[in-house]
């Protein structure tokens, strides 16, 4: 690895962890954190964690446009697999920093890189400074703040942190964290005043990073493809502005707590009265009256959708198209959140990451109007 690193440069990467969008979220943090510290971002793949068996891992550069954003950001990043190839025979051993040792306050705890890259970490536990103060903080979900652990990457704050470094798991080596290579385990809890930041007109990561972080183009054609197949429009015919709507409803089976799921999940006829709210707004603010309304939802429900039919709105069809076939196992979700995005308003579920980022894409790329509907008990 160290081979394939310009001595002149120093690098920033962290390690994914939980479905892609939160893995799109740690990126952004791991992008900002560059930005700030004048380092180079080395961005792994994406891991197939809630994915169906023996998914492969999809490079960042296949989901986004690399070359667009660097124009944008004036930032260079590279990918894991153009610093070692995937699945080396080769182990490397590297110092990087432990933040979760300090979110939960203990110590031993392993957050480790994807296997593939074959990286034998050392951990130090940074100051405790690096936390929110309890103030601010959300004691479920304990955030990092970003200036702080952007501190870790210079010299100075590194010379005098008190704690030492374990030993690494195969190798049992100490190292320190590296100079060259600021390595940090966890950067999804990560923010600057806010916790859960990226939700947020404040949030400095989705101002400087994540706005830029455009679609590739063929992400962009196959969820004008799919829009058009949708809306029973012919090839390269102009699409309509439309409401996107998401609806999250079957793995929030977790946090009903107790509650039937009929009366915890995000109802459609919540859904109805925000998309209501954002034509109203749309109307009123830009001029147009937007008449197509496109659903994207994990729900399996025939009657579900024979209820989203009645309303005369649409929806792409990827068991028709035989998406995951022709694609791979992660285009459904992509292409799905390509249309989210592109809509000239967006109705999404509350508490989900992956309404939250189309949500604010379609309010920077479109000046869009969006909402959030809200769920967990009846009347919500």
């Amino acid at each position: 690895m160290s081979d394939n690193l310009r001595p002149d440069v120093k690098y920033i990467s962290s390690w994914p962890s939980n479905g892609l969008t939160n893995q799109v979220i740690i990126y952004m943090n791991l992008i900002y954190l560059g930005l700030i510290t004048d380092r180079v971002p080395i961005i792994p793949r994406f891991i197939p964690i809630d994915m169906p068996p023996n998914s492969p891992e999809l490079d960042f550069g296949e989901v986004f446009d690399i070359p667009r954003f660097q124009e944008a950001v004036g930032l260079p990043i590279i990918h894991w697999p153009q610093v070692k190839v995937p699945n080396s025979d080769v182990v490397d051993d590297v110092g990087c920093w432990n933040v979760q040792n300090v979110m939960w306050h203990t110590s031993g705890l392993f957050h480790g890189p994807p296997a593939s890259l074959k990286l034998d970490i050392s951990y130090t536990t940074p100051p405790d400074w690096v936390e929110y103060p309890a103030e601010l903080n959300d004691p479920q979900f304990p955030h990092m703040l970003i200036w702080p652990l952007a501190s870790l990457a210079f010299s100075e704050t590194r010379s005098w942190t008190p704690k030492e470094p374990e030993t690494s798991r195969d190798h049992k080596v100490a190292l320190p964290p590296d100079e060259q290579l600021f390595c940090i385990d966890m950067l999804y809890y990560v923010g600057a005043h806010e916790v859960f930041e990226i939700t947020k007109d404040i949030s400095p990561v989705w101002r400087f990073v994540g706005q830029y972080m455009h679609w590739h183009p063929k992400i962009e054609l196959l969820a004008a493809m799919y829009t058009r197949d949708a809306f029973d429009i012919p090839p390269g015919a102009p699409i309509p502005p439309y409401i996107a709507v998401h609806a999250r409803r079957t793995d929030f089976k977790m946090w009903c707590n107790g509650i039937p799921e009929s009366e915890c999940y995000v109802e459609l006829s919540a859904m109805v009265k925000r998309v209501e709210e954002v034509k109203g707004e749309i109307l009123g603010r830009k001029g147009i009256n937007v008449t197509h309304v496109i659903m994207t939802s994990d729900e399996p429900d025939a009657a579900w959708w024979d209820a989203v039919r009645k309303l005369g709105w649409y929806w792409p069809d990827h068991s028709k198209a035989r998406t995951e076939a022709i694609y791979g196992p992660w285009y459904s979700t992509l292409i799905d959140g390509a249309i989210q995005s592109g809509g000239l308003g967006f109705v999404g579920t509350d508490r989900s990451t992956y309404s939250t980022l189309s949500g604010r894409r379609v309010r920077s790329w479109a000046d869009g109007a969006t909402r959030m509907v809200r769920w967990g008990k009846p009347g919500m």
